[in-house]
């Protein structure tokens, strides 16, 4: 009882909601389980009375064990300290340097083999449904088995009149024989094979799909060896580095037959990707250690290459399951091939609006997403029994359910309208009308934008690949332009174009203004990534740029003294 504290994130999330809020936010670690289970038995040595993580908990206090530490897994701040939407753009300082001491950039070649690989059937994208909400209502999730059973999901929760939901199932054997065929492709063509997934965010989902290519790659260890793997807990969902860690405890003669498989796997399949050379980490070791926001546009700036076992760069295939917004990445490689590298002396920008208060989208799912139980229908039903919407799967299919509430949506498009009209840049809303969530944003979107004045503004909406051309081609002119986006492409575009225009996306403005009226400052990423805590413990230097907190603080006060009219501030 003495070694309890309060719940500082509920406070906070509490504080977000208040008119005069005024919050700078610093970067926070998104754990893995793996993290998550390293923190505990940390916490423990040092006393703490904290129980072990239980994968598969049996009794009830290790279900809400369970349950409380998954609360903590994956980015578990920004959702709840998010209650506005997203305003992020490179300060006219940080941009002016840039241009005055260009950061390096790696040339492009016409005839790169480098490119990006999605499904072509069977992902999220492809069996998404979509349905606004006419009346607000409460719904449940439930499981309706091809046998009869029934399983309830997820508990009633309430909807909002004009409330955008959707339902999207990843069909895990084509998941799996996507792998399989694109790892033998790599293999034939010499390129580095590398999957590009954001684990840490999408907590529930994307472990899953990362197991599946670990079992993958190494599918001579996993069928072959199966029953010691699970004699010794190994969950290809925590990573390669899960099995090579737990080896050393198998007798001698297990780890001999282990290490004849892994020989067997690596010299069946292609050249890995790495993340560290040196200590042989590879693309696959980690769920964390490979967030696509940042590893796709480091690999681009790159040339297009990765690095190999060897420490050499080479090209490679950029694995990104679901199309939703895989193309984003090729038409930027599409785009380099043709044109050559961006120059940071003459390029212009790409700001961002984005679409994430109230868990909006993608990265408020977490709660509603599950595996199937078995085959059958998940439903999402009103009380009164109604369908709102329906997926077919079979046992180990993941299913998705997404919202996004109609206040939300009508701030981010009077921000994007807003932001065009101080900067006279365009506006783009990044939105693709054959995708079922997107076409009910643009029925929205066409209906607000005339509640605003647009004169002389141009204010387009295009899908996110056209867009990106669209932008690049501005790019290369040395003309700004602004990203109008929902939630994820918000989080992969404010790394993409910051990265490749500054070298980094920790020295961008990110500004939310919250929806009670209330600001959110937050200071930059790069704080908390794996390699400065690397470099921290090797080296004893911490690679932190304050400068992100300099930008916070600076527009922190003008919010303040508008609010108030403080003077001073």
């Amino acid at each position: 009882e003495a070694q309890r504290v309060n719940d500082a994130l509920a406070e906070l999330g509490e504080l977000a909601k208040q008119p005069e809020a005024n919050i700078i936010k610093l970067p926070n670690i998104s754990a893995s389980i793996p993290q998550l289970k390293a923190a505990i038995a940390e916490l423990q040595a040092a006393g703490y009375g904290l129980p072990d993580y239980p994968e598969e908990p049996a009794t009830d206090d290790e279900r809400d064990a369970k349950r409380r530490y998954d609360g903590v897994k994956g980015s578990a701040v920004n959702p709840v300290l998010r209650e506005g939407n997203s305003d992020r753009r490179a300060p006219k300082a940080v941009k002016a340097y840039a241009q005055k001491h260009p950061h390096s950039m790696g040339a492009w070649s016409s005839d790169s083999k480098s490119h990006v690989a999605h499904m072509d059937g069977g992902d999220f994208y492809g069996s998404e449904k979509s349905h606004t909400v006419a009346e607000a209502t409460d719904v449940r999730i439930v499981f309706k088995g091809a046998d009869g059973t029934t399983q309830e999901m997820k508990g009633a929760f309430p909807l909002q009149s004009g409330e955008i939901i959707d339902a999207a199932v990843m069909n895990v054997e084509r998941l799996k024989a996507f792998a399989r065929d694109e790892m033998a492709d790599a293999k034939a063509n010499n390129v580095l094979f590398s999957l590009h997934l954001k684990a840490t965010m999408m907590k529930v989902s994307d472990p899953i799909l990362f197991g599946v290519f670990v079992e993958a790659f190494f599918a001579p260890v996993f069928e072959g060896c199966k029953a010691e793997l699970e004699a010794a807990g190994v969950d290809s969902r925590n990573g390669w580095g899960d099995v090579v860690k737990k080896m050393d405890s198998l007798p001698a003669e297990t780890q001999a037959k282990l290490n004849a498989a892994i020989d067997a796997a690596f010299a069946a399949g292609p050249d890995l990707a790495m993340v560290d050379s040196d200590r042989g980490i590879t693309n696959l070791h980690v769920p964390s250690d490979v967030i696509i926001d940042a590893s796709m546009p480091a690999m681009i700036r790159n040339s297009g290459q990765m690095w190999d076992k060897a420490g050499q760069t080479r090209d490679t295939k950029a694995v990104i399951p679901d199309r939703s917004y895989a193309g984003v990445y090729q038409a930027t490689i599409d785009f380099c091939k043709a044109n050559g590298a961006l120059d940071p002396k003459t390029m212009g920008s790409v700001s961002n609006i984005g679409l994430m208060a109230q868990k909006a989208e993608e990265y408020g799912s977490h709660d509603k997403t599950f595996e199937f139980p078995g085959e059958g229908t998940i439903v999402v039903e009103t009380a009164s029994g109604e369908a709102l919407i329906e997926q077919l799967g079979k046992a180990g299919d993941i299913f998705r359910m997404c919202q996004v509430k109609d206040a939300p949506i009508q701030d981010w498009v009077k921000l994007g309208v807003k932001r065009s009209r101080v900067t006279g840049n365009p506006a783009v809303f990044w939105l693709d009308e054959n995708r079922a969530h997107d076409a009910e944003l643009i029925k929205k979107v066409k209906a607000y934008l005339p509640n605003h004045d647009t004169d002389g503004l141009t204010i387009e909406i295009l899908a996110p690949v056209e867009a990106t051309t669209y932008s690049l081609e501005r790019i290369v002119k040395g003309q700004d332009t602004i990203s109008v986006t929902g939630n994820v492409l918000r989080d992969y575009l404010t790394d993409l174009f910051p990265i490749l225009e500054v070298g980094t996306s920790a020295k961008m403005l990110s500004i939310v203004p919250l929806m009670n009226g209330g600001g959110l400052f937050e200071t930059g990423a790069g704080g908390s990534a794996p390699k400065h805590v690397q470099q921290l413990q090797g080296q004893n230097y911490l690679r932190w740029d304050s400068l992100g907190e300099f930008l916070a603080l600076a527009v922190s006060l003008d919010h303040y003294a508008d609010q108030t009219g403080n003077e001073e501030a």
